[in-house]
């Protein structure tokens, strides 16, 4: 007997712990109310998210598993099982949208090899909200994810960026984990040219979020304290 495929849902989830239906649309909370097979980063976290979402959902019908550094790649080809049985899975990121520098991405190629139907659901992307916010080219740009840890790579690669930008005119648009935010603001300020933009995106969607551009030389005079706060940072010379 053949058995119609189910289809893997991307849902989008909050930057921040605001209420859930203040920044995602109504079809999320239809699609999860129909969903039990989902596939997340987090048990706990992701659990909390659809109780949210869907207070009566009852907990015990739920499959989760979960996708992380440690997943194994026989793990990982395991989890679109449900998917070939008829069942729909949804697949949930720590933030924002899947797939998005998120894990995510490897279940979605898995799901194209076996003609799985891709379903993506309107929500929030910090990096996309930082661009429209940015004032920067929305025509041209470039996500590069994290910038090197160590000082001096940062600084070589930061420098690279900026002339990238200015070859291309694109945006060039990265993050860096919460606690490096200030040392992140402050290498901009002294690498690039005084002229080059910068814009730091904090907080989106939050009643706390601060978006602001303006030149690096600036920065140096920043009083914002934007230490662990999840943020974007983009940047382009004219």
């Amino acid at each position: 007997m053949n058995t119609k495929k189910g289809s893997l849902y991307l849902i989008p989830t909050r930057l921040g712990d605001n209420p859930p239906l203040e920044v995602l649309p109504i079809s999320i909370k239809k699609v999860i109310e129909d969903i039990n097979y989902y596939i997340v980063e987090n048990e706990k976290t992701a659990r909390r998210f659809i109780k949210r979402v869907s207070p009566n959902k009852s907990q015990s019908s739920l499959e989760l598993s979960v996708l992380n550094k440690y997943t194994t790649e026989g793990e990982r080809n395991t989890y679109l099982n449900p998917c070939l049985e008829g069942e729909s899975i949804g697949l949930l990121s720590e933030a924002g949208c899947p797939a998005i520098a998120d894990p995510g991405s490897d279940i979605v190629g898995l799901a194209h090899q076996l003609n799985i139907r891709v379903i993506p659901l309107v929500g929030p992307s910090s990096i996309i909200l930082g661009l429209m916010a940015s004032g920067m080219n929305g025509q041209s740009f470039s996500f590069n994810g994290y910038l090197p840890i160590d000082k001096g790579e940062r600084k070589a690669k930061l420098k690279a960026l900026e002339k990238i930008s200015a070859e291309h005119n694109q945006a060039q648009i990265f993050i860096e984990t919460p606690y490096r935010n200030m040392k992140m603001i402050d290498d901009m300020a002294r690498v690039l040219h005084p002229q080059t933009r910068v814009c730091v995106a904090c907080d989106l969607t939050l009643p706390t979020e601060f978006i602001k551009t303006m030149p690096a030389s600036e920065w140096k005079t920043n009083e914002e304290d934007l230490q662990k706060r999840p943020a974007i940072f983009i940047i382009q010379k004219d």
